[in-house]
C-alpha cells in the first residue's frame, strides 16, 4: 500500500461501521481499532457459537481493509491458532465473500458469492462464524483438517473434535486475560439491543446463520491433493448478498 492514499469514502464507511458496531453490539463478535490512528486495521474477537464444537471459544483475529473499501474486500487472519478446513496454517481465512468482485469461471464461484460493496463487516463476520461450524470441504485451505472433519462427520474418527476442543480451551486463557466472559447460551450470545430492534428478530437471525446459512462457496489453493478421493461435499447455492446495512437488523432482513 506504499504510495497509495486512502479514499475519503473508505474512511467514512469504516468510521460509520465501527461506530455502529460499538454503539449497537451484535451477536458473536467484538471489534476495535488496533491503533487509534489507523482506521484500516481492526482487532476482532469472535465468540464460538453455542451448541457447536467452538462453544466457549474466544478467537482473536485481525481484519485489514483496502484503501478503496468497500469496493474491494478486506482480509481476515486469525491470531488464535485454528485447525479448520477453510483456514490456512498462517490463520488466513479462505471464503469467497472475501474474494474480489467479478466473474471468474475457473474459480467455480458465482459472481453473487464473491465480494460486492453491499457487504459489510457484520455480514463478513457472521459468515466466518457460520464457516466455523459448517466448513466447505470441497475446496479446503487445510487438507488435513478437511479430511479429519469428514471422518468425524462419517463417525470414523473423533480426532477433529479433540483438536478443536484443545484450541477452544487454550483461548479461554486469553479471554480471562482480557477480562472477557464468553457467552455459552444462545440467550446471552444474541445481544439484546436498546435501539428498537426486536429480540425475536435477533433470535431468528441467529438461527438463520447457524442452521441454514452455509458458508459461501470458496475456491482455496492447496498444495496437497489427499482430499481428492473423499466424497464431494454438498454445498448449497446461497442467496444473493443483502442490501448494505449497519447495525443489528441486517441478518434478520437477510433471513427473510
Amino acid at each position: 500500500m506504499a504510495g497509495r492514499h486512502p479514499h475519503s469514502s473508505a474512511v467514512r464507511a469504516l468510521q460509520q461501521e465501527l461506530k455502529s458496531l460499538n454503539d449497537e453490539p451484535v451477536e458473536g463478535f467484538k471489534v476495535k481499532l488496533k491503533d487509534e490512528d489507523n482506521i484500516f486495521e481492526w482487532d476482532v474477537a469472535i465468540f464460538g457459537p453455542p451448541g457447536t464444537l467452538y462453544q466457549g471459544g474466544y478467537f482473536k483475529a485481525s481484519m485489514l481493509f483496502p484503501m478503496d473499501y468497500p469496493y474491494s474486500p478486506p482480509s481476515i487472519s486469525f491470531i488464535s491458532k485454528m485447525f479448520h478446513p477453510n483456514i490456512y496454517d498462517d490463520g488466513k481465512v479462505c471464503i469467497s465473500i472475501l474474494h474480489p468482485p467479478g466473474d471468474d469461471p475457473a474459480s467455480g464461484e458465482l459472481p453473487s458469492e464473491r465480494w460486492n460493496p453491499t457487504q459489510n463487516v457484520r455480514t463478513i463476520l457472521l459468515s466466518v462464524i457460520s464457516l466455523l461450524n459448517e466448513p466447505n470441504t470441497s475446496s479446503p485451505a487445510n487438507v488435513d483438517a478437511s479430511v479429519m472433519f469428514r471422518k468425524w462427520k462419517e463417525n470414523k474418527s473423533d480426532d477433529y473434535v479433540k483438536i478443536v476442543a484443545k484450541q477452544v480451551e487454550s483461548t479461554r486463557r486469553d479471554a480471562e486475560a482480557d477480562g472477557v466472559v464468553v457467552p455459552t447460551r444462545v440467550e446471552d450470545y444474541v445481544v439484546r439491543q436498546t435501539s428498537g430492534v426486536d429480540i425475536e428478530d435477533q433470535h431468528n437471525a441467529y438461527d438463520y446463520h447457524y442452521d441454514d446459512y452455509d458458508d459461501y462457496g470458496d475456491d482455496c489453493d492447496t498444495d496437497d491433493s489427499e482430499d481428492a478421493d473423499a466424497p464431494a461435499a454438498d454445498v448449497t447455492q446461497q442467496p444473493p448478498p443483502p442490501t448494505r446495512q449497519n447495525g443489528a437488523s441486517a441478518a434478520s432482513n437477510r433471513a427473510s
